[in-house]
């Protein structure tokens, strides 16, 4: 059986509601990148970066997974451990699809974890009525489980092992401008994979994709995941 590796962006989240990643003007849901979205942004104001993310985890709850992310958790079911779903989104929502094998390659609005002695927590179980959640442990002050601009992505290590391992990656959702994770379909290609792309406009990797479906994530990838399966 063939190993599936498959990498979600934002464009899978905006067909649920979720707003993309930043408009043309560069601004992240109306706030500058740098005040929101980096670790010199939380160290001049945590209050307003606390405020935005309480906003964005709130946002994530009140929408659905919609009918592509339950496709990604159809092909799970039948792959199995031949099957890996990276994602660029932090909402959590392939998770609530039902999901299992989810790598949240730049983290995860659900959780917080302290500045000082790294313990984390869910943001379910901490007070967010209070304008800077503090550590149940030492009392210091918490900061959303999101890599910011200038941090390193989460489980790099693992995620090329799968890229140089799989037999097909797919890009679902994702504009293929933001590295590091924009180079991944070139690594997968490189070690023979075969390269496959769900988006509603050409991604700028255009140039290493063998298959490119272009439309709505909702509209094109059910049908192409029950293609696939009846293959596998």
């Amino acid at each position: 059986m063939k190993k599936y590796v498959v990498l979600t962006g934002a464009g899978i989240s905006a067909e649920s509601g979720i707003r993309t990643f930043r408009d043309s003007g560069g601004l992240w849901e109306d706030h500058d990148v740098e005040q929101v979205a980096s670790p010199e942004g939380f160290q001049a104001d945590p209050k307003l970066v606390w405020q935005f993310y309480k906003d964005r985890y709130a946002q994530s709850l009140s929408v659905e997974p919609n009918i592509a992310h339950f496709a990604l958790k159809k092909m799970e079911d039948n792959l199995q451990d031949n099957f890996h779903l990276i994602t660029q989104n932090v909402d959590g929502l392939h998770s609530r699809a039902g999901s299992e094998r989810v790598i949240e390659m730049h983290g995860s609005l659900s959780t917080a974890f302290c500045c000082a002695c790294n313990a984390n927590y869910p943001l379910a179980e901490l007070d967010l009525s209070v304008a800077i959640p503090v550590c149940k442990k030492c009392g210091k002050s918490l900061r959303p489980d999101i890599v910011w601009f200038g941090e390193i992505p989460y489980y790099l290590y693992e995620i090329e092992q799968l890229l140089k391992d799989c037999d097909v990656f797919m890009v679902i959702g994702t504009s293929g401008s933001v590295y590091p994770a924009a180079g991944f379909v070139m690594t997968a290609k490189l070690f023979g994979a075969h390269t496959i792309a769900v988006n509603l406009d050409r991604p700028d990797n255009l140039g290493f994709i063998d298959e490119m479906h272009q439309g709505k994530c909702t509209e094109l990838l059910p049908p192409l995941v029950d293609k696939i399966l009846s293959r596998a």
